[in-house]
Parts: structure tokens; C-alpha cells; sequence
């Protein structure tokens, strides 16, 4: 038997195939990189807050409004709550309540970073919807 050169030859057909090899690498770094700056943006930066012009808010309960004085201290009605405390006294007025939402009212001489400690104890306790309540920005 013998070869032909029709059937003999395969023909050397272009392989147009991607390699991916080089993109997984490129999208690894950047998930390493995704990865390390993250925990990075969750902190905050000090910053000089400016007044704002704030909208009304429609009330369909009554709300619970948490107070915080120039001197840290807080209140919630007449009662005085230490910040230890928070996370676990909102668990236990909100057991009950239908409405949601937790409005903080924050002397402008307190340090931000209370307001946010308050904030956190809050989203800790299981509460998402925290409003500031502000003074209109005057003309």
C-alpha cells in the first residue's frame, strides 16, 4: 500500500484558541489586592463634617430617640443608658416593637467617633435603620 500525497499530508491547521493562563493570574493578583485594601477602606478617616441641609422624615410610630449629650452621656426617654449597656437594652426594647428605627440625637460638641461607637452598638444589637437628627442649615 501505498501513500498519496493527497492522503498522506494533514494540513497544519491554526489553533485559535485563547490562553487563559496569563488572565488567571492577572484576575488573582487583583483579588489579592481586593483582598488586602478592603479591611483598609472599613476604617475611617477624620474628617471635618460640614452642615447640610437635612429633608423631613414621615413618622408612621412613635419614634425611639437615643440622646447623646456633650459629656457622652446617653439617653433614651429619661432613662440613662452607659454605652456598655446599649447593645443589649435596644435587644430588649425592640423585642417588642414594631418600628424599626432608631433616631440619635447628638450634641454638637460630642466626638464623632461616640456617635459611631453608639452606631455600631446599634447594627450590633440587630437595628439597620439609625437616623441623625440635625438643625436646619440656616440661610
Amino acid at each position: 500500500m501505498s501513500m498519496t500525497s493527497s492522503g498522506s499530508g494533514k494540513s497544519k491547521a491554526v489553533l485559535s484558541e485563547i490562553n487563559v493562563t496569563p488572565l488567571v493570574d492577572v484576575m488573582l493578583v487583583l483579588l489579592i489586592m481586593f483582598m488586602v485594601t478592603t479591611p483598609l477602606m472599613q476604617q475611617g478617616i477624620e474628617v471635618n463634617v460640614p452642615k447640610t441641609a437635612s429633608s423631613g422624615v414621615e413618622m408612621t410610630d412613635e419614634p425611639f430617640l437615643l440622646v447623646i449629650h456633650k459629656d457622652r452621656r446617653m439617653e433614651a426617654g429619661k432613662a440613662r443608658i452607659a454605652m456598655n449597656d446599649l447593645r443589649n437594652k435596644i435587644q430588649a426594647i425592640f423585642k417588642t416593637r414594631k418600628n424599626k428605627q432608631i433616631y440619635i440625637q447628638a450634641d454638637k460638641q460630642v466626638d464623632y467617633g461616640v456617635v459611631a461607637e453608639a452606631m455600631a452598638e446599634i447594627r450590633a444589637a440587630g437595628i439597620t435603620n439609625i437616623g441623625l437628627i440635625t438643625l436646619p442649615k440656616e440661610n
